[in-house]
């Protein structure tokens, strides 16, 4: 089995990442962990490193489990949402973790919602956390 989390640090993120790993852990499931970002002009080098810092603190959680992983930024030019989507696809994921922050109805009409286009996209179960 492959699990995926979509990744990208903060508390709901940590919650998603360590309800994975104890996931994997009962299903003796590999984890593929992806921290999705646009790249281009989009992206600042602060949330660069950021990113990164947040990928070493997935490893070193994985790694402290014994469960087998991989974890890796993504940057292809796609919204997460379809970075995600397609990720999960090229490598038939079995099942999506991901945490989600409340935002406001304003903030979903302009900005959209990457776990909202993730649950209706999957061809996979997704597991949302708060």
């Amino acid at each position: 089995m492959k699990i995926m989390v979509g990744y990208n640090g903060g508390e709901s993120g940590e919650r998603a990442l360590k309800l994975a790993r104890d996931y994997a852990l009962l299903t003796n499931a590999f984890v593929h962990i992806i921290t999705s970002m646009e790249g281009g002009e989009n992206e600042k080098a602060s949330d660069i490193v950021q990113a990164e810092k947040d990928l070493n603190f997935a490893k070193k959680l994985m790694e402290s489990s014994g469960v087998k992983f991989l974890a890796q930024q993504s940057v292809r030019g796609l919204s997460p949402g379809e970075d995600i989507i397609l990720y999960a696809k090229e490598n038939e994921i079995d099942h999506i973790f991901l945490g989600i922050k409340k935002t406001s109805r304003t903030q979903k009409m302009i900005l959209g919602s990457t776990a909202r286009f993730v649950i209706l996209k999957a061809k996979c179960p997704v597991t949302s956390i708060k």
